[in-house]
């Protein structure tokens, strides 16, 4: 019996519930890329203790693995085979591979084990992202393509939820907790593994291929408008990533390292950040997102200037627990607007459709990369003091709030085709 058909969509605002199924299938990326992160997040003092690792090596297992360069490697390389041999090919095996990863990483009984299964992490949540999020922007309408790629928003923020009750929950047990709450992660992703294979390939991707336009060279994405958004997307992504990254692995290590607060205080902090970010998520991305130009420049902006305060306010006040739960309240908030989500649906609208998950890998890819050898020094960096941390992501912030909003492309509403159309005349 033949899987259901993810057949065009007609070009409205109406969503059928198999696109909100669709949906949650594909967003089970998001889900397992930030869980992982945030899992090996709070799991590094566990690691660093057992292990007997450096503060070198702290950094080193942060940029190998889901937050950085090996996530970097499989997100370029995923993307690209996703564009050329079609995105269901890529999400029905990536899953068991990342399984397979975490697996080691829960069982490590040293740290080749623990080195080794981060890596493979890496690798297979970085080949999903793109494709997946390419098939949820092929077959939402154009009038909720926002309110779809949000959704799946809202996984990246529930993985880390999750992560973060179990990790306080079970921090008692230290290095078992850690176990526990990574096993969890390799339960959901076979889970979500034999859900998908229900899903089929995107009906855009296929006509594409059909009419011959599978021979479409990668170089075109270093051409004329492709070029330029190509661009856009790394740079307003890269530098909020940059910021985004070191808070969802590195924030309870510097909260418990300098002192602001406990094992538990630091883990539920960070939690906090990711419910606010859900709800203004939940709340205002997905209500507003595929609003017209101005409103989602007035969302980008917004939400771009209280990320700036955010990590400026670290600047002149004290690092304390009042401190820090402001820092992430307005962090959260803002990138809600101002960060991946947007990022997503511009990844999905700017690109032609057979060289959409290879645009998408490349940029999420250079993000991994560079945050991947900015994680090398933030252990160091932060051991001298939050001040020097918090200086860098201020600017870093600045940087992607100003490209975002003053170089916004105007897409909201089009077609997938239209946008394409009007971007080769």
């Amino acid at each position: 019996m033949s899987s259901p058909t993810a057949d065009a969509p007609a070009e409205g605002t109406v969503i059928t519930r198999q696109q909100w199924k669709w949906s949650a299938l594909a967003g089970m990326a998001s889900y397992l890329d930030a869980g992982s992160i945030v899992a090996l997040g709070v799991g590094m003092v566990n690691f660093e203790k057992n292990f007997g690792l450096s503060k070198g090596e702290v950094g080193t297992l942060a940029a190998i693995g889901p937050n950085a360069i090996g996530c970097a490697v499989g997100a370029i390389f995923g993307g690209w085979l996703g564009d050329k041999l079609g995105r269901k090919r890529i999400y029905k095996w990536d899953l068991l591979v990342y399984a397979l990863g975490i697996l080691l990483v829960a069982l490590a009984m040293n740290r080749e084990m623990l080195f080794i299964g981060t890596v493979i992490v890496g690798l297979a949540v970085g080949a999903d992202v793109p494709t997946s999020l390419a098939l949820v922007g092929e077959f939402a309408p154009a009038k909720a393509r926002g309110k779809l790629l949000g959704f799946t928003q809202v996984s990246w923020c529930l993985g880390p939820v999750i992560v973060f009750v179990m990790a306080a929950a079970l921090s008692g047990l230290g290095l078992l907790g850690t176990r526990i709450v990574l096993f969890h992660l390799f339960v959901v992703a076979l889970v979500t593994w034999a859900l998908r294979r229900g899903l089929s390939e995107s009906a855009r991707w296929k006509a594409a291929a059909s009419a011959g336009a599978v021979k479409q060279s990668v170089s075109a994405l270093f051409k004329g408008r492709n070029l330029r958004y190509l661009i856009w997307t790394a740079t307003i992504y890269l530098f909020w990533n940059l910021a985004a990254g070191t808070a969802g692995i590195f924030n309870p290590y510097i909260i418990e390292t300098l002192g602001a607060g406990g094992p538990v205080a630091s883990v539920l902090l960070s939690c906090s950040g990711f419910i606010i970010a859900m709800l203004v998520i939940v709340f205002v991305f997905m209500r507003h997102s595929d609003g017209n130009y101005r409103t989602r420049r007035l969302m980008w902006g917004i939400g771009a200037v209280v990320q700036v305060i955010a990590y400026g306010m670290l600047l002149f006040l004290p690092f304390s627990i009042p401190v820090v739960l402001a820092n992430i309240i307005l962090f959260s908030a803002g990138g809600a607007l101002a960060g991946e989500a947007f990022y997503k649906v511009f990844s999905q609208e700017l690109f032609p459709t057979l060289l959409r998950s290879t645009a998408q890998g490349i940029t999420f890819g250079v993000a991994r990369v560079l945050l991947g050898i900015w994680s090398f020094f933030v252990p160091v960096l932060a051991s001298a003091g939050i001040g020097q941390v918090a200086g860098l992501l201020t600017l870093f912030l600045f940087v992607s709030g100003a490209v975002g909003y003053f170089f916004m492309p105007d897409t909201s509403g089009k077609s997938l085709e239209q946008i394409e159309a009007e971007n080769a005349a």
